[in-house]
């Protein structure tokens, strides 16, 4: 798929979530109002937020080659190219500003016990949500050496000790990251946009799922694979609630009698003829 076609397949996809989604006013669920409140709505700047923006400048000035390894379905923006630079690979795959200050967020608000990432690429995504519990373990695994390497730098450089990084293919070290952390409350998967491997790292995680645990799911409109797999997902008998924000899905899982609650979510002043 060239370029141009993906971003008009995503344009397509933006406009028909955006007719669906529902705003905080929208809202009778006391938890859902502060998530939207309070991740969703909130534009206050943190303190984590110039360190990683200082981290990006010198990723994109990178022009270092590296030998990328790609475990999953490959990058639509670059497909088929295995040698890219620092750059190319900040540019192109890192978390953007704004998602990565959702993600943050997320974090604050959800107050995890023990976090783990599929997908570490350069670590961007990792410093921000590890930027949001700083005393929380968190295990990240990534594919290719070489950018595993540089990632690991910058956690040293931006003081993130609790920051566990893991080299190999996802269900290679899945089950070792799991096994170290027993129980899990925060799961971030991104990396592998293939909608049954995305199935089978869902169904991995489950026995070792908190109570009440918080799965997010990155580009679930990014195909047609990965829509039909947040589809499945989000139709979990153990999910409670789902809310769709569109670059992320969010799964809920806690135990109660409610019946499910599935969203589309936008922040309030996108429509501000429904306050």
């Amino acid at each position: 798929m060239n370029l141009i076609a993906l971003y008009f397949r995503l344009l397509i996809r933006f406009l028909r979530f955006f007719a669906e989604a529902k705003t905080r006013y929208d809202l009778h669920s006391p938890y859902l109002f502060r998530l939207a409140e309070e991740v969703i709505e909130d534009r206050r700047e943190f303190y984590t937020f110039p360190v990683v923006d200082k981290l990006r400048s010198k990723l994109l000035a990178d022009e270092r080659i590296v030998q990328r390894l790609d475990f999953g379905a490959g990058s639509k923006i670059r497909p088929g190219k295995t040698d890219r630079t620092v750059r190319d690979i900040a540019h192109n795959s890192a978390v953007s500003p704004q998602s990565g200050k959702f993600l943050f967020r997320q974090v604050q608000f959800f107050h995890p016990k023990a976090m783990l990432e599929l997908g570490t690429s350069l670590g961007i995504s990792s410093a921000y949500q590890a930027g949001g519990a700083i005393h929380t373990p968190f295990y990240t695994i990534e594919g290719c050496p070489q950018t595993a390497a540089i990632a690991d730098a910058n956690f040293r450089t931006l003081n993130l000790p609790h920051v566990h990084l893991l080299v190999g293919t996802f269900s290679d070290q899945l089950p070792i990251a799991l096994q170290a952390l027993q129980k899990v409350d925060y799961i971030y998967l991104d990396g592998d946009h293939r909608e049954g491997a995305t199935l089978q790292y869902l169904n991995t995680c489950l026995p070792y799922l908190a109570e009440e645990a918080l799965i997010v799911v990155a580009d679930i409109y990014w195909s047609d694979e990965m829509e039909k797999a947040w589809e499945q997902m989000r139709q979990h008998p153990k999910v409670r609630f789902s809310v769709d924000v569109f670059h992320f899905g969010l799964l809920f899982f806690r135990p109660t009698d409610d019946p499910p609650v599935h969203l589309k979510l936008v922040p309030a002043r996108w429509k501000p003829w429904r306050f």
